[in-house]
C-alpha cells in the first residue's frame, strides 16, 4: 500500500473492490496542510490504477471528516504562505496557481472514472466541504455539519461545487450567510444522498459502496462520464476558475486583511468567533482604519 503523511488508502478488508481513503490527522481534525491535496490525488491515482477497485470511500479519522485548511496557527504568524499572504506586492497569478493546483487535486475525486463516496461524520467545513463535495456521492450522519463559513470574510470555495450540487437559490443562501447545515438538512435539500443516525453511518455507507462495487468498472466509468459531461457543459470549469481568483482577492482586499490583522492581534479563534457570530464585519474605509490601528498595535508589541 502507498504511504502518506496525512492520509492512508487501502482495500476494504472484506471487499477488495472498495478502496477506503482515510484522512488521518485526527489531532488537527484532519485539517488540510500543504501535503493533503497532493496526497489525495496520489491516493486516487493508486485506486484508479488498481483494476480490482470499483469504488472509493473517503472518510475522516477521529471526531470528524475535515475541519478545513489548517489555519489556526499560520493565520496568526507574520507570513502565512509566500504565494498567498503578506507577499508585497501580492502576485495574484502566483496565488491563483497555488490554489488552482489544490482545486485540481481535490477534483481528482470527481475526475477519476471510479465512483467516490464521502462518508461524513462530525464536520466537513470550509476546505473540508470542498473535499466532500468533489466526491460523486455524499452520505452524512444526521448530526454532522457541512458549510463554508469563510464566505463571510477571507474565503471563496474554489471548487465552486455548491451551486452545481445544490442549485442557485440555496447555494446563494449558504454563500451569503456562511451558515453550516446538518446532515439531516443536507439530505432534505438534496445536497447529501442520505443522512442517517451516527451509529448507522458506517453500515449505510458500506452497503451503498458494496451495491456500486458489484457493477462492472466500464459501466461505472461510462455513467460517471455522462453525468460529469453535463456538469462541464453547465460551466463547472469556468466557475472554478472565477472562484479561485476570487478566493485570492478575499484574502487580500481590505476586509480580508482586517480579518488577518485581527487574528494576529487577538488570536485566530477570536477572529473566527467574530466572523461566525453575524456581527458586522468592517469593510472599505472602516476596515482600512482598523488595519492601521491593529498594525500599530503589532508594532508596539514587537517593540516590547
Amino acid at each position: 500500500m502507498p504511504q502518506f503523511s496525512t492520509l492512508q488508502i487501502e482495500a476494504d478488508a472484506h471487499n477488495p473492490r472498495i478502496a477506503r481513503l482515510l484522512l488521518n490527522r485526527p489531532e488537527r481534525l484532519n485539517a488540510i496542510n500543504n501535503d493533503t491535496p497532493r496526497e489525495i490525488r496520489q491516493a486516487v491515482e493508486w485506486a484508479q490504477d488498481n483494476d480490482a477497485i470499483h469504488v472509493i470511500l473517503i472518510e475522516g479519522a477521529g471526531k470528524g471528516f475535515c475541519g478545513g485548511y489548517d489555519l489556526a496557527e499560520t493565520a496568526e504568524q507574520e507570513i502565512e504562505h509566500p504565494c498567498q499572504q503578506e507577499k508585497t506586492p501580492w502576485d495574484p497569478m502566483a496565488d491563483y496557481a497555488f490554489m488552482k493546483r489544490n482545486t485540481e487535486d481535490f477534483m481528482s475525486l470527481w475526475r477519476c472514472t471510479k465512483p467516490t463516496i464521502a462518508k461524513v461524520h462530525g464536520a466537513a467545513v470550509a476546505g473540508g466541504s470542498d473535499i466532500a463535495l468533489c466526491c460523486d456521492l455524499l452520505v452524512m450522519a444526521n448530526d454532522a455539519r457541512i458549510g463554508y463559513m469563510p464566505t463571510r470574510v477571507w474565503g471563496c470555495p474554489t471548487t465552486a461545487m455548491w451551486t452545481h450540487r445544490l442549485g442557485p437559490t440555496r447555494a446563494k443562501q449558504l454563500m451569503f450567510t456562511g451558515d453550516v447545515i446538518s446532515g439531516a438538512q443536507a439530505a432534505e435539500w438534496g445536497l447529501a444522498n442520505m443522512a442517517v443516525p451516527a451509529d448507522e453511518l458506517e453500515a449505510t455507507t458500506l452497503r451503498l459502496a458494496e451495491r456500486i462495487a458489484g457493477v462492472p468498472r466500464g459501466h461505472l466509468a461510462m455513467h460517471k462520464l455522462v453525468v460529469n459531461q453535463f456538469m462541464l457543459h453547465t460551466g463547472l470549469e469556468q466557475t472554478q476558475q472565477l472562484a479561485t481568483v476570487f478566493d485570492g482577492i478575499t484574502r487580500h482586499n481590505p476586509e480580508g486583511l482586517w480579518f488577518r490583522r485581527y487574528a494576529q492581534t487577538e488570536g485566530f479563534k477570536a477572529a473566527v468567533q467574530w466572523r461566525d457570530s453575524g456581527r458586522a464585519i468592517p469593510e472599505g474605509d472602516e476596515a482600512r482604519q482598523e488595519i492601521a490601528r491593529l498594525e500599530a498595535l503589532l508594532r508596539e508589541r514587537a517593540a516590547g
